[in-house]
């Protein structure tokens, strides 16, 4: 079961270990020792899960999650931590986590966890896709950009949605056309470019989180 897991350890012998058992077990992982830079990463990038230790050099694990939950990032997380209280763990569901690990720990079960968290989490969410703070809901048709409902026409949705399938390719124009027009009429490449541009309008009217790039020449892709 391939998947892509961000963790957040600080201390450093314990991240290696961990990653070496996530990856050994089929997973992709990117560690990182701090909060410092992961709210860039995963502004530019999509992951599965996330294991977070919550005593964290200059940041509270949970409040983190929190913040991240607030700005739209739904990846499932589990916490390892050492904070073991009935209170702590109350505290950390209540912000966002779902599951909760004491350390020490067994690495098989953190496998085994990860594992059950996301069978559930993709099966639940098989309806359901992603991108940075985007959610598109394929079963309503709806769209939240962190958290708020965004109104698109069925064409804007159908193109935001063949871009999210897509997000690791460049579209060019004439695949967009056959996917999204489906080929109704003559239609020019500038039709394209003036839905991509009203679409970008809605999803980022204030022109800060370009999430969609053109690629002069060639087409489109996510960012």
């Amino acid at each position: 079961m391939s998947a892509s897991v961000l963790l957040i350890e600080d201390e450093s012998d314990l991240l290696e270990l961990m990653e070496y058992h996530l990856q050994k077990a089929g997973f992709e992982t990117t560690g990182f020792l701090s909060t410092k830079r992961v709210e860039q990463f995963l502004e530019e990038e999509q992951v599965d899960l996330m294991v977070v230790d919550r005593n964290l050099p200059g940041a509270e694990g949970s409040e983190f999650v929190q913040k991240l939950r607030d700005k739209g990032i739904q990846a499932p997380v589990i916490f390892v931590t050492a904070k073991d209280s009935n209170e702590d763990i109350e505290e950390g569901f209540m912000r966002g986590g779902d599951d909760y690990l004491t350390k020490p720990f067994n690495m098989n079960e953190l496998v085994l966890r990860l594992r059950a968290i996301l069978k559930r989490t993709r099966n639940e969410n098989a309806h359901l896709l992603y991108h940075r703070d985007i959610t598109l809901n394929l079963e309503t048709r709806e769209v939240f950009v962190a958290r708020q409902s965004i109104e698109l026409t069925k064409l804007e949705f159908d193109l935001l949605h063949t871009l999210m399938s897509h997000k690791n390719s460049v579209l060019n124009r004439e695949f967009l056309l056959e996917k999204v027009w489906e080929e109704e009429a003559c239609f020019q490449d500038k039709t394209v470019n003036v839905a991509i541009n009203r679409l970008k309008k809605k999803i980022d009217p204030t022109k800060t989180k370009n999430y969609i790039k053109s690629i002069w020449g060639v087409g489109y892709t996510l960012c």
